[in-house]
Order: C-alpha cells, then sequence, then structure tokens
C-alpha cells in the first residue's frame, strides 16, 4: 500500500508540473506572433547562442527548434516511402507536382546518383544533430527554468538526437556520430569526420535513448494533446529503441557480406559480416519492455465504438476501426505522430469523387495510385495470401465475376469485377479503393442505406478522361481519407486532417513477434507471446488465429519453423502497415527489396471503358535494382570536401 500511495503522489506531483507546463507553453505561444516564430531557427554566433538561453521563453524556442528537423513522414515529396518503393505510382509529370516534390518519384524511376542526391538528408540532419547539441551545452544556463522541466527537456532532445542518427543510418549506413560539437577553435583535420562502423553507431543511438528513458521527468504520456501533440514520451523512447534493436539485428546491418568491403581510408571495416544472434535477443528484450510502458499508458489497438442509436454492422464498425486507427487524430494506438506533416494535400491526392454530382470536380487529383502487387498481398477473408488459400484457385482471380447480395457492404449489387475483389480480408475493403468497390463515409454514414462505390472505368465518375486527367492506377489507397471528408462543390472538398503516425502499436506488436521468431522460432519458450501479439493484430482486423487460418485454409503448417513463420510475419507487416512508408524500410532491412523489386508494378487499364480491357493488367513500371540501391550515395561534393569520408559500394 506504501508503494502505491507513493506512486499515486509521485503521479500527482508529475500532474501538477505538466499543468503548470501548459499554462506556460499557452503563455509562450500567445505571447508569439505566429506559428512561424515559434519554430524559428536561432542564427549562429556566440552573442545569438546565450540570448537563446537567457530566459525560459527563449530556450522553448530552441527546443521547437530541435524538433523542427524532424522528417516530413507521409509526404510524397519528401518521405521516400511513398513513391520510393513499389506500393504506389503516379503520372509522370501529371498535376499531382502541383502541390508535391519530385525526388521521391525520382528514387522510384531509378534516378538515384551521387551528382545530385535525391532525398538527401545529410546536410540537413546534421545541422539538426548540431542544434541538439548546442541545446544539450546550453540549456543548464537558462536561469528561470524548473529543474523537472530541463531535466525532461534534456531527455527529448536526447531521443531527437539519437532519432536523427538512426535515420540517416538507415538511409547511409554508417555514419559519422556527432557526440558532440566540434569546437569553433578546431583545425581543418579536426572537422574532416570518418564513417564510424555501423554496431558502434547503433550503439551510441541506443546509448543515447538508454539515457533518455533513465530520465524520470520523460513523462509518461501527453497531457494536453492539442499543445504537446508529437512531443516525445518515454512509450515513444522506449518504442523507438525497440525498433532501432530490431533494425540492428536485421540483415542489412547484421553480418552483410556483401557490405564487407566498406572500409574506411585506415581500413577500419564498417560492417561486421559475421552475424551476431543475440542482437535478436536484445530486440526481443526491448520490445516487450517499450510495449509493457505503452501499457501503462494507455496505449491499445484502436476500435472504433460503435454505439449510438443506429450503430453499424459489424462489417462496417471493423473498417471503421482500421481506418480510424490511421486517420484518427491522436487515436489511442498512436505512439508517435508527426507535427511535422498535417495530412490534408496528401488526401486531395488520393481520393475518388464518388458522388456523381461532383464528376467534374477539380479539387480532388486521384493522382497516387496502388500497385496490383500490394492489392493481392492482402490475405483473403480467410486469413491466408490468396496464393495459399486451398478454397479458390489462384490462377482465376483476374477472371469476371458478378457481385452477389452477400456483398453489398463491400461490391456494388450487380456489378461485374474481377474475382480478387471477391471474399478479402476487412484490411483490404478499409485501406483499398478500386472499381465496384464500396466506399463508406463521404457524406453517407448510414450502412443499412446506399454507400458510395467507385466508377473507376474510363470516363466514369471516378475514371481516366481524355486527356489523361484521373487516376494513375486502378485502385486507390483509401487508408489516407478520412471518413467525413466530404465534397460539397466543383471546388470544395471539406478535409478531417490529421497528423502522420510515425509508429503505432500495432507496428510495435509485428515487431516483438519477429524478433521473437528471429531468436528462438515459433517453438521456443517465448513463442506464446509471438503468437499472441500477432493474433491480436489479426483478431483487431477481424481474422482468425494464425494457427486456426492455416490449418483449416492452406495446404502447408510453415508457421512450425522459423523460415515459414517469418514469410508470416514479414507479409502481416507489409499489410497492417500498407501505405504507412514502413514497407520501403522493412524490405531493405530484411534484404528482400531485390528479389520484390523484380515484380512489376503494375495497375488494371485506366484508359479502358468495356469491362473485360479495363480488367486486364498493364506494366506501369519495371523497377530496377541492385546492391548499390539499398543505401543513398554520399554526394560527390561532400567526399571532395572531405576526402576521410569514403562512399557508399556501387555509387
Amino acid at each position: 500500500m506504501k508503494d502505491e500511495r507513493n506512486k499515486m503522489d509521485k503521479r500527482d506531483k508529475e500532474m501538477k508540473r505538466f499543468q503548470i507546463f501548459k499554462v506556460l507553453i499557452l503563455a509562450v505561444v500567445i505571447g508569439s506572433n505566429s506559428c512561424g516564430d515559434f519554430l524559428d531557427i536561432v542564427p549562429e554566433g556566440v552573442a545569438t547562442i546565450e540570448m537563446a538561453f537567457n530566459s525560459r521563453t527563449q530556450a522553448l524556442k530552441y527546443l521547437a527548434t530541435c524538433y523542427s528537423y524532424m522528417p516530413r513522414h507521409g509526404d510524397p515529396g519528401q518521405d521516400p516511402g511513398i513513391l520510393g518503393g513499389d506500393e504506389m505510382w503516379t503520372e509522370p509529370g501529371g498535376a499531382y507536382f502541383a502541390n508535391f516534390g519530385v525526388e521521391g518519384y525520382r528514387i522510384g524511376l531509378g534516378e538515384q546518383n551521387a551528382v545530385n542526391v535525391q532525398l538527401d538528408f545529410w546536410g540537413n540532419l546534421y545541422q539538426a544533430l548540431r542544434n541538439c547539441n548546442i541545446f544539450l551545452e546550453n540549456v543548464e544556463k537558462v536561469p528561470d527554468l524548473m529543474e523537472w522541466e530541463r531535466n525532461q527537456w534534456i531527455a527529448e532532445v536526447k531521443v531527437l538526437k539519437a532519432y536523427y542518427h538512426f535515420y540517416l543510418v538507415q538511409m547511409y549506413g554508417p555514419v559519422p556520430l556527432v557526440r558532440e560539437n566540434i569546437p569553433v577553435s578546431a583545425t581543418v583535420n579536426d572537422v574532416k569526420v570518418v564513417r564510424e562502423p555501423i554496431d558502434d553507431c547503433f550503439e551510441y543511438i541506443v546509448e543515447l535513448l538508454d539515457e533518455a528513458i533513465a530520465n524520470e521527468y520523460l513523462p509518461l504520456w501527453v497531457y494536453d494533446p492539442a499543445e504537446e501533440l508529437g512531443r516525445i514520451t518515454r512509450p515513444i523512447a522506449m518504442a523507438l529503441k525497440a525498433k532501432v534493436l530490431v533494425t540492428a539485428a536485421s540483415p542489412l546491418f547484421n553480418g552483410n557480406t556483401e557490405q564487407e568491403f566498406l572500409l574506411n581510408r585506415d581500413n577500419t571495416q564498417l560492417f561486421n559480416p559475421v552475424p551476431d544472434p543475440q542482437k535478436w535477443q536484445k530486440a526481443m528484450i526491448a520490445c516487450a519492455e517499450a510495449i509493457e510502458i505503452c501499457h501503462d499508458a494507455r496505449i491499445e489497438l484502436y476500435k472504433f465504438p460503435n454505439t449510438g442509436l443506429n450503430p453499424l454492422t459489424d462489417t462496417i464498425a471493423t473498417q471503421m476501426s482500421l481506418r480510424n486507427a490511421f486517420t484518427v487524430r491522436w487515436n489511442s494506438e498512436i505512439i508517435w505522430a508527426n507535427t511535422q506533416y498535417i495530412v490534408g494535400s496528401m488526401q486531395l491526392a488520393t481520393t475518388p469523387v464518388l458522388n456523381p454530382t461532383w464528376r467534374d470536380a477539380a479539387v480532388t487529383r486521384k493522382a497516387l495510385g496502388v500497385t496490383l502487387k500490394i492489392a493481392n498481398l492482402f490475405y483473403t477473408d480467410k486469413g491466408v495470401p490468396l496464393a495459399e488459400d486451398n478454397t479458390r484457385d489462384f490462377s482465376k482471380i483476374y477472371d469476371l465475376r458478378v457481385t452477389r447480395p452477400e456483398d453489398k457492404l463491400y461490391l456494388r449489387a450487380s456489378s461485374t469485377t474481377v474475382d480478387m475483389h471477391f471474399d478479402r480480408e476487412p484490411r483490404f475493403y478499409a485501406w483499398v479503393g478500386f472499381d465496384c468497390g464500396i466506399w463508406y463515409g463521404q457524406g453517407r454514414s448510414d450502412d443499412r442505406e446506399e454507400l458510395w462505390s467507385v466508377y473507376g472505368k474510363f470516363q466514369e465518375v471516378d475514371g481516366k478522361r481524355p486527356g489523361g486527367l484521373g487516376p494513375y492506377s486502378s485502385h486507390y489507397p483509401k487508408k489516407y481519407i478520412h471518413y467525413n471528408n466530404v465534397m460539397t462543390s466543383l471546388t470544395a472538398y471539406s478535409i478531417t486532417s490529421y497528423s502522420w503516425p510515425i509508429m503505432r502499436l500495432s507496428d510495435l506488436y509485428l515487431l516483438y513477434a519477429e524478433a521473437i521468431n528471429e531468436w528462438e522460432g515459433p517453438l521456443g519458450p517465448n513463442s506464446s507471446e509471438m503468437f499472441k501479439y500477432i493474433n491480436l493484430v489479426r483478431e483487431r482486423a477481424g481474422l482468425r488465429t494464425v494457427r486456426n487460418s492455416w490449418d483449416n485454409y492452406t495446404n502447408n503448417r510453415k508457421y512450425e519453423n522459423k523460415e515459414g513463420m517469418r514469410q508470416i510475419i514479414q507479409q502481416e507487416r507489409m499489410i497492417e502497415l500498407a501505405f504507412e512508408g514502413h514497407r520501403f524500410w522493412d524490405m531493405r532491412r530484411w534484404k528482400i527489396a531485390y528479389d520484390l523489386y523484380r515484380t512489376p508494378m503494375e495497375s488494371f487499364n485506366t484508359m479502358a471503358y468495356m469491362t473485360n480491357a479495363y480488367y486486364t493488367p498493364i506494366v506501369l513500371l519495371n523497377r530496377e535494382f541492385s546492391i548499390r540501391d539499398y543505401f543513398w550515395p554520399i554526394r560527390n561534393s561532400d567526399i571532395t570536401n572531405n576526402r576521410n569520408l569514403v562512399q557508399n559500394i556501387g555509387w
């Protein structure tokens, strides 16, 4: 009882501190001229640095500066995971580019090069690390900053510093570490840093995270989402540590023989070609600890509260649980969301018109389309891959079928579409839009009445138009579209925006399952935990357990061995996290990108209006990928300026 009382007293004190913090935050925001003022980056110079830390108000601005370097996750022009991979594609030179940059698109085209590096974060993130170090070196000087708040800010910036290093490592592999800033008195040789071995990079990242986690003032949750959404919490720090350690244990970084000959100029080996299985054990422990702290913070898989006078059918309620897990701002499942990118324009670029009243609307661009390989990746309603389901013939997935009455919440009545659109798992219908597919929301919320459906053939409401306007692919990333969005005129589209989720609880659950399998396999002492957490993700998606699905609906029991379970976990991640930017990094760390990219990016023929012709797969792009593409090149000019840097293999 005494321990419980002490915990409650400590929590009460923490709550009081954060009430004070909330008032102070509001005072700073109100006192600023604009959000832009709050994020102003402090100019360089000793005098300016002194001024930046002469009061709490100024130091808070510098803290905001440290956050301002967060990569714009989800921005198609800035996030390589959106258009740099094989999940989605767009039309070359189309209207899409009026709202977004083109660098991610060029990576997808295979136009990466060492002269003009596409999405080159090298300089920006090293500037971020410099500012984080300036903050850590000077925050002790702030005279009117409470000790608890100072400690909290220090922990936040250490997590940011760890994340910026981690992002660099994912992109470039071994990188120079910025433990502290180089002093002004440094010589020319002092500033010519070298790349450090990949194991040292991960070790330092984890060291920073451990220091932040050990800080008792790092809060368990954000107390005021309206003002503090995106600020670092203990669950964020621990979930990030889990992800870092899973990445460090993965084949791209753990025993990568293809990188064996990446050496510094003094012959220091940057990749150890001998795999260390113990890394998976460390990752497994970190995932378990992160899950525990997330549960303590009341982070849980989102479930749609299907209440009210007219509750939804179970079918649509399940889809709403899935759609809202991504699009509802600060829902129960979000561990970390990025306030640097608010998803508004992305929704314009991916939504169909639906309402024939606005068929000529120009406000939505329908410019980002899902590839057929991803549409086919989703399970059947039996919870197994299309190719493994023993109740259907995979060779006939493009055969035409007429919709049945029991399909009315999935497919438009009395319509003809392909076999692949029938009897699929709820995530397919919740996250992918397609011709003849039902689209809940967009102004129609009673699923007992007729709902919108997509008309995607040439010159139909949501189809291609003469001159090339319209969707570039036959499938839409419905996952991005908030169900409350609605078109009100030819030029007005009401959007419910949200911050892009960097990490959801389902992501962490699947990382844990992966780490257990890689460390001990499906027959080890923690196998029950592995199945528990992958099955929790499947249960929310309306699916049976792994064992039940594979025992009853396939001709194999591959979950009984490590290699088969690895396939299951990887496909589960690629489905659950589809279109969120994770697949791009996952298939690299798993070292399977070469094989996946060899499958062409296809769509149905959006230029056809006859059913048979429309449902004919056509190639959008044949992607190229080689060993060098696992990592970004370092810009040639950076290597020219610092001869201690060595270029990545193949560039």
